[in-house]
């Protein structure tokens, strides 16, 4: 039985039955069988449907955004802009998949070369609670417009989320069983997630999640020889150069740390600020985070909801004491409150230095970090002190310069003079302990279809 808790009051919000191994291998077999079906229908019809997909999540936008708030803590605005990016997914795909699986052609000598991009079959999804509904669509909207089907094991505690995604596809008329969840109880994670992946009809996986959980998910995948793509933790760095616009900046990072409760693998993690304007940032940004309102995500103004669960704020505070300890200077924050609820303060450390908990490990919550540098070049050092590589953003006046800090960092990305997002036209990804393969744009659905050869004399 999965139970799931309202973060703010701590209050049952559901229960749910979970499903056995016998039940598992009746969903694949379903899903395995539209599957059979989907992969001939046209692009047109597939985008047909998944257009009614994208306006049905506008249409319902409130009551969902409501749910992903009662589940996990976000603030309603977030949720909503959370539901709407969810369509732009849908639409995107539905207007460019076609585009990107197109035959490309060449000449070979006498004969003639033909590439063709093929559907797998059925893709197994693991997803995380933090982003209930986006995960899932930037996932499961290239896989099945590539005419693949799609099985997906979600977070327990956003379970009436993904009760609800699988809900909308059908309504969109989807073949009933061509995007199916699968609810496991949290003992049985292991041994089901083995039995899916190794399972002959589920050809590849693709999980958002911990680094932890994508090591054990990518040794399934090696032993069973099935492809995967890998969207792991990250400790985000954000540059902050001598010239750079400092009230801007303090605004790009607070905006970047704050998003989801701080609760997000591109969160700005770690601020590294040039010495020469390190105090005049710290107080800025210091200033904006005591600013900060904090409360039930349903309240008008709130930016910072409860964290999604009791032990993810037990781990955080744990980080910031044992940081303290090590000599890092508290701020702001680091104080769990009295309330119900679990809420954890926008938090502020400065002088972070190499050998403190929160320099080398990610903080998943409201915790800022501020690490000084001497130069660019130290800067570049620091920020690459790390075993993760998602995200990363550089602030400058000078473009060129902050371009080749950027050209230095070790991330899947980096963004100038502005925060991290993920967005379908860009692929999104990471390199050492933040993953690998790529979700989005051309690129991520590529990675579930087969690339075919053909040579025609």
């Amino acid at each position: 039985m999965i139970i799931t808790l309202n973060p703010s009051t701590q209050e049952p919000l559901g229960e749910y039955n979970t499903m056995s191994s016998g039940e598992i291998e009746s969903t694949i077999t379903a899903t395995r069988r539209d599957f059979l079906s989907w992969r001939g229908v046209s692009f047109a019809q597939r985008s047909e449907r998944m257009k009614h997909l994208a306006s049905l999540l506008r249409q319902q936008k409130e009551q969902h955004a409501a749910l992903i708030s009662r589940e996990m803590g976000k603030p309603l605005a977030q949720a909503l802009a959370e539901v709407v990016k969810s369509a732009l997914v849908c639409d995107y795909y539905a207007d460019n998949a076609e585009l990107f699986l197109k035959p490309e052609e060449s000449r070979l000598d006498s004969a003639r070369g033909v590439v063709k991009f093929q559907p797998l079959g059925l893709v197994l999804g693991i997803m995380p609670w933090n982003f209930p509904f986006w995960q899932v669509f930037r996932f499961a909207a290239p896989a099945i417009m590539a005419g693949n089907a799609t099985l997906v094991k979600h977070a327990p505690n956003v379970t009436g989320s993904a009760i609800a995604i699988e809900e909308l596809f059908r309504e969109a008329g989807f073949p009933e069983d061509l995007y199916r969840t699968v609810h496991l109880a949290v003992e049985d994670v292991d041994r089901l997630t083995g039995f899916m992946i190794e399972h002959p009809a589920v050809q590849a996986v693709s999980i958002t999640g911990s680094t932890a959980a994508g090591q054990a998910v990518a040794a399934k995948a090696g032993r069973a020889l099935k492809r995967s793509v890998l969207e792991l933790g990250g400790s985000d760095p954000y540059i902050v150069l001598d010239d750079a616009d400092l009230p801007a900046a303090v605004n790009h990072c607070v905006a970047a740390r704050l998003l989801n409760s701080g609760q997000s693998c591109i969160a700005a993690k770690r601020f590294i600020v040039h010495t020469s304007v390190f105090e005049q940032f710290e107080s800025l940004l210091l200033h904006r985070l005591r600013a900060v309102v904090m409360g039930d995500p349903f309240d008008a103004g709130v930016e910072v909801g409860p964290m999604a669960r009791r032990d993810l704020r037990e781990q955080l505070h744990l980080q910031v004491e044992r940081s303290v300890h090590q000599g890092a200077r508290l701020l702001c924050g680091g104080v769990i409150p009295a309330t119900k609820g679990f809420f954890y303060p926008p938090t502020l450390l400065s002088g972070v230095r190499k050998g403190m908990d929160v320099y080398s490990e990610e903080t998943f919550g409201p915790v800022a970090t501020l690490i000084e540098a001497h130069d660019d070049q130290e800067a570049v050092l620091i920020a690459n002190d790390t075993p993760y590589g998602l995200g990363s953003a550089v602030f400058s006046a000078d473009s060129e310069r902050a371009l080749g800090v950027a050209d230095q960092l070790e991330a899947g990305s980096c963004f100038i003079n502005g925060m991290v997002k993920s967005d379908p036209r860009l692929p999104f990804g990471g390199v050492k302990h933040s993953g690998y393969g790529r979700e989005l744009s051309s690129f991520g659905i590529r990675e579930f279809v087969n690339v075919k050869s053909y040579c025609i004399t």
